[in-house]
């Protein structure tokens, strides 16, 4: 599957990752993502790991574009997933060089990270 990007409701993001994600995919997503945030403010976004086994190996992953150019469109970012990745996905968000709070929760707290959001 790789990445899916689900809208929640107007301003909250569902992303969801699977596998092992690819740059491809990642663009692709960033790029959906990019066309429906143009007159959106205030994105909360909830990402969803289901069985990530990390990133595929590609030069491209430091491209900060997307970062750049949607920086403070979104204000908070949840993680669900395994917590052998929280590490990681901290570092890959970006969480504590990006001006919206990151924080990563297990599996069990689901609702929990909803609630975080909102």
């Amino acid at each position: 599957m790789g990445i899916r990007l689900l809208e929640q409701n107007e301003n909250v993001y569902v992303i969801e990752i699977a596998g092992l994600l690819k740059k491809s995919e990642w663009d692709a997503g960033q790029a959906i993502a990019a066309q429906k945030w143009e007159s959106v403010s205030d994105i909360k976004l909830l990402i969803i790991l289901n069985g990530f086994k990390g990133w595929e190996k590609d030069e491209g992953w430091g491209d900060m574009t997307f970062y750049a150019d949607h920086r403070e469109k979104i204000t908070k970012i949840a993680f669900v997933g395994d917590p052998k990745h929280e590490t990681d996905m901290l570092m890959f968000s970006g969480a504590g060089f990006r001006p919206a709070p990151v924080k990563y929760f297990p599996p069990n707290q689901l609702e929990l990270a909803r609630k975080w959001l909102v």
